[in-house]
């Protein structure tokens, strides 16, 4: 599986190895620690990799006892795993390293020493139990890893050259044309179905069985369920009981969570660490509502309004179709041939903001339900700054459009009100790329290059 984040560890190795360690944080199964290990097998002589959901105490131990004492420490770590280490040609690898915090404290002395380089792969980074009692060594880059965007389904799917077309088209504001919007509808429909979780990707690009892909997720889910129960410490029941609610909440029309639907007191107070939670383990996509649309998005964000999204949208699919304990192939073909009549608006904006998420941006919507002003009640899906920020004309608004027939009245609402901040204003539909009225219409597949 072709990952568009090995360039980053290359350059990383290039540039900054000597001087920091590198964290990849990421959601689990998502492959983090195949990456790691085709990484360390391509680019270095040897490499060890500790994996601390399995070592014992004779390993553990070694960073209790012998961090004063690193020509020691490497001795019994080289004798342990039987694998010669070679000064500055040589990859440690530190696998889940949340599991124990001590190994990442100590990345502050084994980078300093100098003589191996050090990859560390882990979730749920920033929860307390990740950090109590360690110093967070500033020696640490941290990158996350998300599912399989687009382009990386495509290459796993055999296809290494219709998002360079895509690419040319969007850069040229030209239309795909029918023939190849249609091809590249259809793959983006099998990739809405799969997802991006590299082994729901591998079986699909075996078999092409959608049961069998159905299966591989619903595997993970199981996991992703198991690691509530077990990690989510003094509030797991919060945190099960929000991501059981999750499908339910973006079937809503204007999908905005409320935890009233949990317990009907509720308060952001009491459920705001059982969303962090799962902010953190990226199992979920958050999106905040920010209440004036202009530069620094996150300075006006409203914390209690948000959405909260499935961090993958195959795994969005299994586990809101799930009446028998597996999605019918019935439903599956239904969605890969737009047949399906409902929640098609709710899957379609889940992968919005997953592609959104994967490209660097953070999520912001925006929502005034004002009931004095008529043209001030609106509501947009996203929005997303541009780059290279400017005096006026930062803001792009996204509406994302599900069907063939639609209306546009928010969007045009917020392009007369907003018009000094609005830089390009965007219409994500099925359909092909055009231009109308100053707004700019794409194909959804062109998400990933907004």
């Amino acid at each position: 599986m072709r990952r568009k984040i090995y360039e980053e560890l290359v350059r990383w190795k290039q540039d900054g190895a000597g001087k920091t360690a590198l964290l990849i944080d990421g959601a689990r199964r998502v492959g983090k620690s195949y990456l790691a290990e085709a990484f360390a097998k391509t680019e270095y002589q040897s490499y060890i990799m500790i994996d601390f959901n399995r070592v014992g105490p004779d390993v553990t131990d070694l960073f209790v006892h012998y961090l004063t004492d690193l020509d020691t420490f490497f001795l019994y770590l080289s004798s342990y795993f039987n694998v010669k280490l070679y000064e500055r040609r040589s990859l440690i690898i530190f696998d889940e390293v949340q599991l124990f915090p001590r190994a990442r404290a100590a990345i502050k002395y084994l980078v300093e020493d100098g003589r191996y380089d050090y990859l560390e792969t882990g979730s749920l980074m920033s929860i307390k139990r990740n950090v109590k009692d360690i110093v967070i060594p500033s020696e640490e880059r941290h990158i996350k890893m998300y599912p399989m965007d687009f382009e990386e389904f495509l290459w796993a799917m055999g296809n290494e050259t219709l998002m360079d077309l895509i690419r040319t088209c969007y850069q040229g504001g030209k239309p795909m044309g029918q023939s190849m919007h249609r091809k590249a509808m259809s793959y983006f429909r099998q990739y809405l179905i799969v997802g991006g979780m590299p082994q729901a990707v591998a079986e699909y690009a075996a078999s092409r069985d959608f049961h069998q892909v159905d299966s591989v997720k619903r595997d993970i889910l199981t996991l992703y369920r198991a690691d509530i129960v077990k990690h989510a410490e003094g509030y797991e029941m919060k945190v099960e009981s929000i991501f059981d609610e999750i499908p339910a909440q973006l079937q809503r029309h204007d999908m905005k969570f409320k935890l009233s639907s949990l317990k009907k007191e509720a308060r952001m107070r009491d459920y705001e660490d059982a969303l962090f939670w799962l902010d953190d383990a990226m199992i979920v996509n958050i999106c905040y509502n920010s209440t004036e649309p202009n530069i620094g998005l996150r300075l006006n964000q409203d914390r209690m309004t948000l959405k909260c999204y499935m961090g993958d949208t195959g795994l969005l699919i299994s586990h809101a179709f799930d009446e028998n304990g597996a999605v019918s192939e019935d439903i599956y073909k239904k969605l890969l041939f737009d047949k399906l009549e409902v929640n098609l608006g709710m899957i379609m904006e889940n992968m919005v903001a997953q592609m959104l998420a994967a490209s660097g941006h953070k999520l912001y919507f925006y929502s005034n339900a004002s009931r004095l002003d008529r043209e001030a009640r609106m509501e947009i899906d996203f929005l997303i700054a541009k780059s290279k920020i400017s005096n006026r004309h930062n803001i792009s608004p996204i509406e994302v459009k599900s069907g063939k027939n639609y209306t546009l009245s928010s969007l045009r609402k917020f392009k007369k009100k907003y018009e000094e901040q609005t830089h390009i204003p965007y219409v994500l539909h099925t359909g092909d790329q055009k231009e109308e009225e100053g707004i700019r219409f794409l194909p959804l597949y062109m998400t990933p290059l907004l």
